[in-house]
């Protein structure tokens, strides 16, 4: 019995890690500032975007859906403030690490 139950308590905790891993993909959306997050994700706001972000607001990722992310590795991003791109890296809960990003066609 002492062995199922070890065997269980294992197998959940596996399970529990593999849960919580960041989810790799490729999103298509906006970079964003944080003040205007979704609002901004359009091609007429990108003076105020780039503004607001040299001001020290933070870049988000507004996605097609209009759900906004934060960045980790926004630095990346920063030549690509006000544009529609696609982000390519890993999801893990509201946040996207970077791996690499293009302008979308």
């Amino acid at each position: 019995m002492k062995r199922i139950l070890l065997f269980l308590g294992l197998f959940l905790l596996v399970i529990s890690a593999t849960a919580s891993a960041a989810e790799k993909g490729q999103w298509t959306g906006w970079i964003s500032d944080a003040k205007c997050a979704a609002n901004g994700a359009k091609a007429p706001h990108k003076g105020c975007a780039i503004k607001c972000v040299e001001s020290g607001q933070a870049m988000v990722f507004v996605a097609e859906d209009k759900k906004v992310y934060k960045l980790q590795g926004a630095q990346k991003v920063k030549s690509l403030v006000g544009e529609k791109v696609v982000l390519s890296g890993s999801l893990d809960g509201d946040t996207i690490t970077v791996a690499s990003a293009k302008a979308a066609e």
